[in-house]
């Protein structure tokens, strides 16, 4: 579906694959244990009714400032993605779900270890709908290499959570779109979802470069302790 007029485009027919060995894995469950059957009855579940989706929209920025950028008349503050956009024109504002309808299997309560491994497959899906989006990007707009930012992703200061409202405005109802919605606390439900701004860049960028929490289960870079520091004039501005 594509709204050409805003240049808003949500898919939801993205495809995937559940690797059991993978996912086994993952979980530190053995092969052709009693719980790796458990395990695959669920996967089987989810083949079934798992679909992940994504919404997107080429926009332009209208204008910078120093820790500010204005896209599509809505200003977003921080100066780290100012920094990353200050040779950029065009970004890709997008918002990424596991999908509603697997986020909607229930198991009874105190069966922890059955969510541990639901949460798990969501994530999977998750990362299939957010390869899917950077192919797509990819193919359709020639981009050769994309970065991506999310508000709340990283320490606080880099770009706040409470900006995920105006993320989530450039697309007007992101739950009628792709079953996304926001809770007064900015978090998405459902809770595997991530939103941001994707753009084109030559230097890989990552919001974990400026998290300091090591131990974080997310986490897909190194601290970048340098490039923490590039960033501090942020506290000293705020003073």
């Amino acid at each position: 579906m594509e709204n050409r007029e805003n240049k808003i485009e949500a898919i939801t027919d993205i495809p995937f694959e559940l690797d059991m060995e993978d996912l086994l894995e993952k979980i530190h469950v053995e092969t052709g244990s009693s719980d790796a059957e458990e395990f695959e009855a669920l996967v089987q579940k989810v083949r079934k009714r798992g679909r992940p989706k994504v919404v997107y929209k080429e926009s332009f920025i209208q204008s910078k400032d120093e820790k500010t950028v204005t896209i599509d008349n809505v200003t977003f503050t921080s100066r780290t993605l100012r920094m990353n956009l200050e040779k950029v024109e065009r970004v890709f504002p997008y918002v990424a779900t596991c999908g509603r309808e697997v986020d909607e299997i229930r198991f009874p309560e105190g069966e922890l270890l059955k969510a541990f491994w639901l949460d798990t497959i969501k994530e999977t899906l998750l990362d299939f709908g957010c390869q899917y989006l950077d192919g797509h990007l990819n193919h359709k707009y020639m981009l050769a290499k994309i970065s991506s930012m999310s508000p709340g992703s990283g320490d606080t200061i880099i770009w706040p959570i409470e900006q995920q409202k105006e993320l989530f405005s450039l697309f007007g109802n992101v739950e009628d779109l792709i079953g996304v919605s926001l809770t007064d606390s900015c978090l998405m439900i459902p809770i595997k979802s991530v939103s941001g701004i994707r753009f084109p860049t030559e230097i890989d960028f990552r919001s974990c470069q400026v998290c300091h929490r090591e131990k974080c289960p997310s986490r897909s870079a190194p601290f970048d302790k340098e490039l923490w520091e590039s960033i501090q004039l942020d506290k000293e501005l705020e003073a």
